[in-house]
């Protein structure tokens, strides 16, 4: 999910004057602690006991830990610490890089600073226990933020409040199940992509956890140094979940992360049945969609959540589950935020997408699962630009998963976004003795190789993009910043059908009272396939602003 993480990081993380909660620390006496000695094997090996973080070949971070809550916590603080604490520095970092003003952080302060006051009463005691154990590894430097532990469950909230701040909805994940007719042997095979994207030093490292509970089902979450949380994961029982963002109103005040619902269903649920009734006691502050698919069921269905409402989505007839970023339960029919959503937003565009892929690509296999999830065309092929997020595949993934409940094999993409090596895991031989006697986690003979497309020039083009893309918002805020004249032509050519390049280039002419070129600009980003209603109607907005000047 593309989210406006930064402002999350604003409000949520400098909301810390509620003196309860500010004092609050979980009860954690009645857990048994062995304080970790980390014994650092190389550079990218530690160990600690039977607990171990390793660094494969394709760059991913593979953790094990293993205990009580508490335990669990120290063991993933002390073996991730560096790693940890590297996260930390990338998110404060761009929080002061967006609100620089000391000013304006502390309005925000004044005006929030009861805002996650009840997110602890929403919190199960084994996972602030964890999250205790946690955070005795965070950094010092920033304590004058929150205390260590209010700041590591805050941070679970960073994808809730992300989407769900002034109405944001500018996320775009994409998830299908299929099974039966639709797979080569009638196994239940699921997809996702998580399209969070906070900068490219947050990707960099992703951390694939192995988890082994004293109470409940060892599983297996991809997400990033000090999460706890699980936004795609599955347990050994063949419970897979995966999050989807839906269209949220703004949240009074902070209840239970989704990534904790989630979690609580990966450890303690066998069945669909069991999925639902954990997120149906749980009060949740942002709208969510949460595919769960079940090996013991060979079936797949979404859960659709929201502070006011509960909805269950499942099929009839069909083997095949689509979730893309609006609700379909019965629940949700009369929804008019949802409705007004799937109107204006790209969510429906990639559904239509996912149909359309799934008549071409008949039997899935996990390598075609993976051509899915890195399609990157429109509607019947059509070239839309790289990054649109009407695409399967925007170019902005944290990730992609492939899961295989029955077989309880795992695939997890590395860099970049879902281009890299699909690297496999074999939850039987990890959660077993196997794993213990040859010290590897994943089964390399079954990896999914990596997208061509990530050795072609567009690819290249495309990461030239980005940053020229910067280039062209600066100089459009900036009065004094002025683009050499082939500057514009040559940005455009390296994303040439996506519409962005040529609303930018119009921006910036406009700021710079160059009217006609400016026209020229809007008209040709009106001929693209623009990523929602909002964007468009902006366009034309500017664009009649342009033909006024003009005029006069």
């Amino acid at each position: 999910m593309k989210v406006l993480f930064y402002l999350f990081l604003i409000i949520n993380l400098t909301s810390c004057g509620v003196r309860k909660s500010i004092k609050h620390i979980p009860e954690v006496k009645q857990y048994a602690l062995e304080i970790p000695e980390v014994n650092k094997i190389n550079d990218s090996t530690f160990s600690f006991n039977q607990n171990y973080l390793t660094k494969n070949k394709q760059q991913l971070w593979e953790l094990y830990i293993k205990g009580n809550p508490l335990q669990l916590g120290y063991n993933n603080g002390a073996l991730t610490q560096n790693l940890m604490q590297k996260q930390e520095e990338i998110f404060f970092s761009k929080v002061e890089g967006f609100v620089p003003s000391k000013f304006k952080q502390n309005l925000l302060r004044g005006f929030l600073k009861w805002y996650n006051r009840k997110m602890y009463l929403n919190v199960r005691e084994d996972f602030q226990a964890e999250l205790y154990g946690l955070s005795q590894y965070s950094s010092d430097k920033y304590d004058f933020i929150a205390p260590k532990f209010l700041r590591s469950m805050y941070l679970h909230g960073a994808h809730d409040i992300g989407h769900a701040m002034q109405d944001l909805m500018v996320v775009g994940c994409t998830s299908l199940a299929v099974w039966n007719e639709n797979t080569e042997d009638g196994d239940l095979l699921i997809g996702r992509n998580f399209d969070f994207y906070v900068g490219d030093d947050f990707a960099k490292n992703k951390l694939i956890e192995f988890v082994e509970p004293e109470n409940g089902i060892p599983y297996i979450s991809v997400s990033w140094p000090g999460m706890i949380g699980v936004v795609s994961g599955m347990n050994k029982e063949g419970i897979t979940v995966t999050i989807n963002a839906g269209k949220s109103k703004i949240p009074l005040t902070a209840k239970t992360p989704i990534s904790l619902v989630t979690r609580e269903i990966l450890q303690y649920a066998t069945t669909i049945d069991e999925a639902i009734e954990i997120a149906k006691k749980r009060k949740v502050f942002v709208s969510e969609s949460i595919l769960v698919g079940s090996a013991n069921d060979k079936s797949a269905v979404i859960i659709e959540v929201s502070p006011d409402n509960f909805g269950v989505y499942k099929v009839e007839n069909t083997s095949r589950v689509f979730c893309t970023n609006h609700f379909q339960s019965d629940a949700y029919k009369n929804d008019k935020r949802n409705q007004k959503h799937i109107l204006e937003s790209h969510s429906e565009y990639r559904y239509e997408k996912l149909q359309e892929l799934l008549q071409e690509n008949k039997k899935l296999t996990p390598e075609k699962m993976a051509s899915i999830l890195r399609d990157k065309s429109g509607l019947k092929g059509q070239k839309i630009g790289y990054g649109n997020e009407k695409a399967i595949n925007q170019l902005l993934a944290h990730h992609a998963v492939i899961f295989s409940p029955q077989k309880k094999l795992v695939w997890v993409s590395a860099n970049p976004y879902q281009l890299g090596e699909f690297v496999c895991y074999d939850l039987n031989e990890i959660f077993s003795d196997k794993r213990l006697k040859n010290g590897k986690f994943s089964k390399s003979e079954l990896n999914i190789a990596k997208d061509p497309f990530v050795d072609s020039q567009e690819f290249k083009n495309y990461e030239e993009y980005k940053f020229a893309s910067s280039e062209v918002n600066n100089a459009a805020d900036d009065k004094d910043m002025i683009l050499t004249d082939d500057f514009l032509p040559y940005y455009q050519s390296l994303n040439p059908d996506f519409w962005l390049v040529y609303y930018q280039s119009g921006k910036y002419y406009f700021n710079k009272k160059e009217y006609s070129k400016a026209k020229i600009e809007f008209e040709k980003a009106l001929t693209k396939e623009i990523t929602t209603v909002p964007d468009k109607e902006n366009i034309e907005k500017y664009l009649n602003k342009t033909k006024k000047k003009l005029k006069n």
